[in-house]
């Protein structure tokens, strides 16, 4: 096959299915009108994120309850949300970690994303709200995820969940610190293991890869200097990205347990999700990744609109049954 008909030679925005390209449009137009922030504006860069998904968080699946509460930890207190779909007693819980690239994003521009994840699975979705960086760097944000996993098991019973069945689950920087948690709890000898990780879009510390020099841009906030940015406000120092807590492609991972992987076709972050998934095989793991094709990186946030979102949903809690009934 000649190199220039290879499918990731062809221009990111004209592989784009239509749903998708409307919901571009529709953030393009939203960012024309959004202030000029500094490269150091953190506090403004995060209302500017809480503001465009507020749209994406209207309506979605009503929970029969939604608490929110505060864990405290040896790195400070660490907000945390309960969405229960049913009243089941002592059901099986996710606790899910949320994406925004360590720098933004809180319970609340997640939200839907819970909702919709406790509907699909059945089970008690816990949001945790992880200090953000560059204010909190590495390992803070992972120290602070594992205290909160111990936290939820430890006091299971008074919090009305099963300990014994707890998943991990995030999207894209929340997915690398649900893999890290895994990893750390492991490292620490700790009695709390998940049944099984889902893991939306996810970075696992690789630095360079075919995905990342042939797709992202400024349509979707993913160029190599973006990337780039966001491990430099993430990482305290240059060894950190040596460290297996942040380069889980180089880590043990046999502790990790059935694993599902979403990646999108038109992510630069996809190589990830792909070498993930091939470690996991050849350790004989079981995993499942799935490409959605024709969407961009974020694309969960989307199930007002997109097809592929609720795809997403359908198939991880597929595989969420198969590895916790």
């Amino acid at each position: 096959m000649p190199i220039n008909s290879q499918p990731d030679s062809m221009p990111v925005l004209d592989r784009l299915n239509d749903q998708m390209r409307e919901i571009l449009d529709r953030q393009t137009v939203a960012a024309a009108s959004a202030p000029t922030r500094d490269a150091d504006d953190f506090r403004g860069m995060r209302l500017d994120y809480r503001a465009e998904r507020a749209y994406w968080n209207e309506g979605g699946p009503r929970m029969l309850a939604t608490t929110d509460g505060v864990v405290a930890t040896d790195d400070g207190p660490v907000p945390i949300r309960f969405h229960r779909p049913t009243d089941a007693s002592r059901p099986a819980a996710i606790v899910y970690f949320h994406g925004g690239g360590w720098i933004l994003g809180d319970l609340d521009t997640h939200d839907r994303i819970m909702r919709n994840l406790a509907q699909h699975t059945g089970a008690v979705v816990i949001g945790v709200d992880y200090a953000l960086s560059p204010e909190a760097r590495f390992p803070v944000p992972v120290n602070q995820c594992i205290a909160v996993i111990e936290y939820l098991a430890e006091h299971a019973e008074t919090l009305q969940i099963d300990g014994s069945n707890l998943t991990f689950a995030g999207d894209s920087a929340g997915a690398h610190l649900a893999l890290a948690a895994t990893l750390g709890l492991a490292g620490r000898w700790s009695a709390v293991t998940p049944k099984c990780l889902l893991l939306f879009y996810g970075v696992y510390g690789m630095m360079d890869s075919p995905s990342r020099r042939l797709l992202g841009g400024p349509w979707d906030g993913m160029t190599r200097a973006d990337l780039d940015f966001y491990w430099q406000q993430y990482l305290a120092g240059a060894n950190d990205a040596r460290n297996p807590l942040v380069d889980h492609l180089s880590a043990d991972l046999s502790s990790v347990p059935p694993c599902y992987l979403a990646a999108a076709n038109l992510d630069p972050a996809k190589d990830d999700s792909i070498t993930l998934a091939a470690l996991l095989t050849r350790q004989g793991t079981a995993n499942e990744l799935v490409m959605y094709d024709g969407v961009l990186h974020g694309f969960l946030h989307y199930t007002r609109q997109l097809d592929e979102a609720t795809a997403a949903f359908v198939d991880a809690a597929a595989f969420y049954r198969k590895h916790t009934s």
